[in-house]
């Protein structure tokens, strides 16, 4: 294990492959900036004047920094500079000269997350979705309604986030930057001296002059700097050193760091405030209209003011209710003007075109019988200024409530990031590596390769390794797994966990937006951005909805106009003060409004949303609602063996005595025989002794000293030890050093490698005295795990490199019956291949980097999270705590997730079905029911609500399978 934080410890614990990363081998100079580099595979080089052809014509373009072919490998790398020449200028060069690109390595992809507000249904996130699509530049984009967040691929070459942003706002919407790809280390910093513009370009200049600072930010009036860095190169207190002594005298710059913005969550209460807020302004008018117009005209003689007439035929209570409508329909909803134009100048409709519609068609009527009133002195019309004002207030409500409900959808998500303690104790060193102080710091100035202290009770800040002391960390905030895991140095620990007992000494190798936590919430965030496959069902039916919608509103106006004109049916069933058209006209405005579908858009996303940060909370990472979808539809498992089913490193799983010594004391001469062995079944040997030990509550906790140490290269060990002779190998050894071998000892021997096991024999003083049987033992869970998923019909297969007997006897004892043994990496995603060519929905869990192409090639694939980066980053599921129960916790959320949106889909789009019947009147013939527009309108929000609160019925998810209580160490064969 490196402890000076180099190797495999730098690279992130967690990676989403949708990230695009560049590596850079050396800092980068102010002056390179803007130089990228490119790759391309040429075909046709065949000499060295083809190399020199195209490095003299490709490095003759203006842009062009540097060119560097290598004839061999077929390459090409371009140094250039975007703002004057890009990619795909250089390639069209290349191809040009005769020479085929075969392959195009664009490098210079950005991401950018972009917040996009007023959105209200699926049409909404589909017109943005399309927007962003068309801009020139444009790789990918995904629009999530209910996180109301672009995520966007771009070509920094092409275009840039303020286009980006631009288009957005084209289509009617709101949006600002959240983060673009170069935000993933940034600090933020308060600078009390900036007291003129030269202090602001001698602390960016200073800043911008330092070896891995990116970018800088400087806001002179509030004194505040942000700085993005690499943390590779620098950190925080290094940013912070540089600005305090980059005045010219000591104490002018006083620096120290100030809270970053939470943009979503500031963008929540935001729209929570202005949903409050044109609310309680629509009722402050709304209320007014409801009580001249439905509660005192009932209320006679309170209301009989209300029929004066103040001129002709318009009465005081109409003047009023027009009076008090005209600001809810003209200013509180003009939102839904803005949307309406904006939609329908996209080619497409939504949510705010069916409430434009609804309100204006029942205000525009009512002013007409308002200006017909005020010309006559015989007309009778009666007026639906309720309507309008009442619609706008019940949608509003219903958004106000949506958008609380929506921040809920992300608490467990919420929880996880919040993890991280605040300071740390950072140790100080002299140069010989002693300490000379202990401060404690905020846990946002720690660098890479800083040394801190835990002590009991206390959180661990950041990731890193254990460098001296003992300790049991409870991890169960960030796995699930409620039994404390034992540290020791060269352990690694995660950011987030708590210390419980003893002081231990930390190496952070991973800080701020590296550290396991942080990625753990970058990639639920993505998956809850991503469409789930179901979404796609939501998004098809939208586009044709509203417009399905709009004519059945009208043949529902028309349905009752006509036959009404023709007094086709009683005149009793019209309404006092309605006429036919009056009457028509609300069961039109009805089904306009009540078949809204803004609730369809909600009930994939928010499922997804608790789902995910639900499976996190628990130590279940799902990438994507892709994953999440599909995992309920797997038949077959396939499990690796080593480090998957098994533990992955040889333990005792067996004893046997052959003479009248006690078990723990043979135990404890083989320990230390092997103790001075590097030997995987050495230290084997002497964990099984401490264990055996400690079980007993034995005061003998440390291994015995030996004498005469020997090794027997391919047999074993010998040793004196207490002035006994003991020998500890296979049998060969104990042949060659003439110790006799008894039956009983051979039948043990033969039981032992029958069931693929090392049997590893101790004999004190030139006999047998004991054997122990070595294997990689299967994790305990494993067995239960297999069988579970057995009853819920799934089969379980093995697929290992390892041979035959071995991988039979493992996968008999977890009891799977299909085994693949001695298969390579390609081999394994073969079969995968065509178990799918059968028809089956696959999964595959995994750990290795032998296990990449399988779990990339499988439906979905599992990786265990102690297991490597790559399968970690092929895989669509981590299983973070690497228990095995988990296979079952994926498939069963994702069985719970899928059977919740089919519910949202009930609430949602069943609803609207089976309103709008209702809506337009069906059943007022035979009951004299009916759904007056502002009702209608109650029961849309309505939808929205149930939906969400829906969603949030997972947040009670609990595991079908827990397995805590095993069986004794010595009965089912795990490590003893």
């Amino acid at each position: 294990m490196d402890l000076n934080g180099k190797g495999s410890l730098l690279d992130p614990l967690l990676q989403s492959s949708e990230n695009v990363t560049i590596n850079m081998a050396q800092a980068p100079r102010r002056d390179d900036f803007k130089t990228r580099k490119i790759k391309f595979k040429i075909g046709g080089i065949s000499c060295a004047s083809c190399t020199a052809s195209i490095e003299l014509v490709v490095g003759a373009k203006e842009g062009v920094e540097s060119v560097m072919v290598s004839p061999i490998q077929g390459h090409v790398e371009i140094a250039y500079r975007p703002e004057i020449v890009n990619a795909k200028m250089i390639k069209e060069a290349i191809e040009d000269m005769g020479y085929n690109v075969d392959e195009f390595q664009d490098k210079s992809i950005s991401v950018c997350c972009i917040r996009i507000k007023g959105m209200a249904c699926t049409s909404c996130s589909e017109s943005v979705e399309r927007s962003l699509l068309m801009v020139d530049g444009v790789k990918k984009a995904v629009v999530g309604l209910a996180l109301e967040e672009a995520k966007v691929h771009f070509d920094p070459d092409i275009t840039n986030p303020d286009r980006l942003i631009e288009a957005i706002e084209d289509t009617g919407f709101g949006a600002n930057l959240i983060s673009s790809g170069d935000d993933v280390n940034k600090v933020y910093l308060k600078v009390v001296g900036i007291h003129s513009q030269n202090d602001a370009v001698l602390v960016q200049s200073s800043l911008e002059a330092m070896e891995g600072v990116n970018h800088v930010e400087l806001d002179p009036v509030g004194q505040k700097v942000t700085v993005t860095y690499d943390p590779d190169l620098t950190g925080p207190r290094s940013i912070i050193h540089c600005i305090e002594e980059a005045g010219q005298s000591p104490g002018l710059f006083l620096v120290s760091l100030y809270s970053a913005p939470r943009p979503r969550e500031m963008e929540r209460q935001h729209q929570v405030r202005v949903y409050r807020n044109q609310f309680l302004w629509s009722c402050l008018f709304s209320v007014p209209v409801f009580l001249f117009s439905m509660v005192l005209p009932m209320l006679p003689p309170y209301g009989d003011w209300l029929y004066t007439k103040i001129f002709n035929d318009l009465t005081i209570g109409m003047l009023l209710r027009w009076l008090f409508c005209s600001p809810v329909q003209f200013i509180i909803g003009w939102r839904f003007y803005i949307g309406s134009y904006h939609a329908l100048r996209q080619g497409s409709s939504n949510m705010d075109v069916l409430v434009a519609m609804g309100t204006n068609t029942a205000y525009f009527y009512s002013l007409y019988v308002v200006l017909k009133s005020l010309t006559s002195r015989s007309f009778e019309g009666q007026d639906f200024f309720e309507t309008s004002a009442m619609l706008i207030s019940f949608i509003l409500l219903g958004k106000y409530l949506e958008v609380i409900a929506k921040g809920k959808t992300s608490e467990a998500l919420a929880k996880l990031a919040d993890l991280a303690p605040e300071t740390a104790s950072l140790l100080i060193f002299d140069e010989g590596d002693n300490v000379i102080a202990e401060t404690e710091i905020s846990t946002q100035l720690l660098q890479r390769n800083d040394v801190i202290k835990i002590v009991p009770g206390a959180k661990v800040p950041v990731d890193g390794i254990v460098i001296s002391g003992q300790s049991y960390v409870n991890e169960s905030m960030m796995t699930g797994e409620a039994r404390p895991i034992a540290k020791g140095s060269g352990d690694k620990v995660i950011g987030g966990t708590v210390n419980e007992n003893g002081c231990i000494v930390v190496k952070a190798t991973h800080v701020g937006s590296e550290t396991a936590l942080s990625q753990m919430v970058q990639l639920v965030e993505a998956a809850q951005l991503s469409k789930a496959p179901v979404q796609k069902l939501a998004d098809k039916i939208s586009r044709v909805f509203v417009p399905t919608v709009v004519v059945v509103a009208l043949l529902a106006w028309l349905g009752w106009f006509i036959p009404g004109a023709a007094h086709l049916y009683p005149r009793t069933w019209i309404p006092s003060g309605m006429d036919e058209f009056e009457l028509a006209l609300q069961f039109g405005i009805s089904v306009l409004v009540v078949a809204c579908p803004c609730a369809l858009g909600l009930a994939t996303p928010t499922a997804v949303m608790v789902a995910t940060g639900k499976g996190a909370s628990q130590g279940v990472l799902i990438k994507g609602g892709s994953a999440l979808e599909k995992a309920h539809k797997v038949k077959t498992i396939v499990f690796d063996k080593t480090g998957t089913l098994t533990v992955g490193k040889p333990a005792v799983v067996d004893r046997m005595l052959f003479s009248g010594s006690s078990l723990q004391e043979v135990c404890d001469l083989a320990a230390a025989a092997e103790a001075n062995s590097e030997h995987p079944i050495s230290k084997a040997v002497v964990d099984s002794a401490k264990k055996l030990n400690s079980k007993y509550n034995s005061i003998n906790d440390r291994v015995m000293d030996a004498k005469d140490f020997k090794v027997h290269p391919g047999a074993g060990v010998s040793a004196i030890v207490s002035g006994k002779a003991v020998l500890v190998g296979n049998k060969r050894l104990m042949l060659a050093s003439n110790v006799l071998i008894s039956r009983e000892v051979e039948r043990y021997l033969t039981e032992t490698e029958n069931l693929a096991r090392t049997c590893v024999l101790v004999a004190v003083d030139g006999e047998v005295s004991g054997a122990l049987a070595v294997s990689d033992p299967l994790k305990p869970e494993a067995g239960q795990v297999v069988s579970f998923l057995a009853s819920m019909g799934i089969t379980s297969i093995m697929i290992t490199g390892d041979n035959q007997a071995t991988a039979t006897a493992i996968a008999r004892e977890v009891g799977i019956t299909t085994v693949f043994a001695e298969t390579d990496p390609v081999g394994k995603a073969e079969k995968i291949k065509d178990l799918q060519g059968k028809g089956l929905t696959v999964a595959m869990v995994g750990d290795g980097i032998n296990d990449s192409l399988a779990l990339a090639a499988a439906d979905v694939g599992m990786a265990i999270g102690a297991g490597t980066d790559v399968a970690i980053e092929a895989a669509d599921v981590v299983l973070m705590k690497s228990n095995l129960e988990d296979v079952v916790t994926a498939i069963d959320l994702s069985l719970k997730t899928l059977s919740r949106i089919r519910m949202n889909y009930v609430w949602a789009l069943g609803y609207n079905i089976l309103a709008m019947p209702v809506a337009a009147g069906a059943l007022f013939p035979f009951t004299g029911i009916r759904l007056p527009p502002w009702l209608a309108g109650a029961c849309m929000a309505f939808s929205s609500i149930s939906v969400v609160c829906s969603s949030l019925l997972l947040q009670s998810y609990k595991k079908p399978l827990r397995v805590e209580n095993f069986l004794n160490p010595m009965e089912n064969g795990s490590p003893v």
